[in-house]
């Protein structure tokens, strides 16, 4: 027997049975499409981050299988000992390029480019002002720095403004952070009214756009084109690989003294093997196609337009959505489970949303609808809902 038992972890487990809280990822049996396989069934799927159907485009299919080929499976080491390879430095450059930044970084996921960068630049004697709804990642990086950490109310630049008020201290360095695109909610973050916070505050100012790359703006540049702001104005713009973009990583946008600060000092970048070549060639390919195909775009945001127009018409509280992410919010834990488990009998795959990572009595289902939908699709998925929402009571 193991000298410390796990056994306490079994009645634990019960508990987030018996509350609703237990999650039961299901398996995907083919590539990540509109219509795919999930636990030996076909369905819709409003499920994933694929924004733009990138995940199983040709031609990322093809650069990564090149690159493999040429220049094999794996990078082999971290970036700083023998892991740099030449399609690193051009998927990075190619990011700068479409963040509008003087450089990138890139990391092995969103979530370590967040608390990689926020541990790196600040010390136990900054301070952090974060919106209550920042994503997971920017939590855990606030609490890595050792900073004080301030929480303003969701999307009140007002109450950030104060926070930076009350906790400026000479010679200490402040960190506005904001998403650009909240991930459970789907609302946009007021970008323009917090920059001009963090402006005339002395502020540095990060926006997470891991919901916003590929997806707002012109060209699908994220929150800083959409509000048509300078992104030189912007300290840290970051980003993921692994949403719009359908492969995965991370990546930091910014001026070139903290890409090189975080090349010394960012942890995850420091001490992970760096990205095998069919994941950066194919990420390239994918930048390729966001700007020689921008009727993907269009086409995203006029099924995000059908898809939701349907769940108001029906009656469905969606929230304070303004993206591709529209959540069908229930309130009950057991509940959203309830109507995951009978949309995905009707041929509909979104999997439940439940505490901790939403507030307790704002349970959900969370759809997305990629360019990849037809217009079939979604009115098929649509009647689910019907038939699923009638059948729980929830219209």
């Amino acid at each position: 027997m193991p000298s410390g038992s796990l056994d306490y972890l079994k009645e634990q487990l019960a508990e987030l049975e018996a509350q609703g809280l237990a999650q039961h990822p299901r398996t995907l049996e083919g590539e990540q499409r509109a219509r795919t396989r999930f636990d030996g069934r076909e369905v819709i799927n409003l499920a994933s981050n694929n924004y733009l159907g990138l995940a199983a485009h040709p031609r990322l299919k093809e650069a990564a299988a090149r690159a493999a080929a040429e220049f094999g499976a794996g990078s082999g080491a971290v970036r700083t000992i023998a892991g740099t390879m030449t399609l690193h430095r051009e998927l990075e450059r190619r990011f700068a390029e479409f963040k509008g930044a003087e450089a990138a970084l890139m990391f092995q996921s969103g979530f370590t480019s967040n608390a990689g960068t926020v541990a790196a630049i600040l010390g136990r004697e900054d301070v952090i002002v974060s919106d209550e709804l920042n994503h997971a990642s920017i939590i855990d990086g606030a609490r890595l720095s050792r900073a004080e950490i301030k929480v303003f109310p969701h999307k009140d630049a007002e109450a950030a403004d104060r926070l930076l008020a009350e906790t400026a201290v000479p010679g200490r360095r402040q960190l506005l952070i904001t998403d650009g695109v909240f991930s459970m909610d789907g609302d946009i973050a007021p970008v323009p009214d917090l920059l001009v916070v963090a402006e005339r505050r002395g502020a540095i100012f990060m926006i997470d756009d891991a919901h916003a790359s590929g997806v707002l703006g012109p060209g699908g540049k994220g929150t800083v084109a959409h509000f048509g702001l300078d992104p030189r104005r912007v300290d840290v713009q970051v980003g993921t690989l692994s949403k719009a973009i359908g492969v995965v990583g991370g990546f930091i946008a910014g001026p070139p003294h903290l890409i090189a600060w975080l090349v010394n000092r960012g942890r995850p970048f420091l001490f992970s093997t760096s990205a095998p070549p069919a994941v950066t060639a194919a990420c390239i390919a994918a930048l390729d196609v966001i700007a020689e195909e921008p009727e993907r775009i269009a086409r995203l945001w006029d099924n995000t337009e059908l898809f939701k127009k349907g769940l108001h018409d029906l009656g469905f509280d969606t929230g304070a959505s303004e993206t591709p992410i529209t959540p069908v919010i229930v309130g009950e834990e057991q509940a959203a489970q309830d109507l995951s488990r009978l949309l995905f009998e009707e041929g509909v795959f979104t999997p439940p949303v439940v505490f901790p990572t939403v507030p307790k009595g704002r349970a959900r289902v969370r759809t997305i609808v990629t360019a990849d939908h037809t217009r079939a699709d979604l009115e098929e998925a649509l009647e689910a809902f019907r038939r699923a929402g009638e059948r729980l009571g929830i219209l």
